[in-house]
């Protein structure tokens, strides 16, 4: 039996939740952890940042960094944007604020 490889096309895809999906509890319950909290105080600026960045200001491993941004990500606090082989990311601002006004305020104090 032969097994099929993902495409090129396919590991490329970025997978957001959509609006609808965002939940109030999963993202408290996501940024609760000391460590991804920080990454959205990060990112409350506004500039978004490369993967690579949290790993220094942070000072973890880099799998632990794209494990704590893949939770944020899939949680909905996050969007992740490919630039050739770098991924920018930046807070949902905008979705959360229209869901959930003042929340991201309140983390990035």
């Amino acid at each position: 039996m032969s097994r099929m490889l993902p495409t090129a096309s396919f590991l490329e895809k970025i997978v957001h939740p959509p609006v609808s999906a965002l939940d109030l509890a999963t993202i408290l319950r996501t940024v609760g952890d000391p460590v991804r909290l920080e990454i959205v105080r990060l990112l409350a600026d506004g500039r978004p940042r490369m993967c690579s960045e949290f790993s220094s200001a942070l000072g973890l491993p880099p799998s632990t960094s794209s494990h704590h941004l893949r939770l944020l990500r899939e949680a909905g606090v996050t969007r992740t944007r490919a630039e050739g082989t770098l991924r920018l990311i930046s807070l949902r601002r905008d979705d959360l604020d229209e869901l959930f006004p003042g929340l991201l305020d309140v983390l990035a104090r």
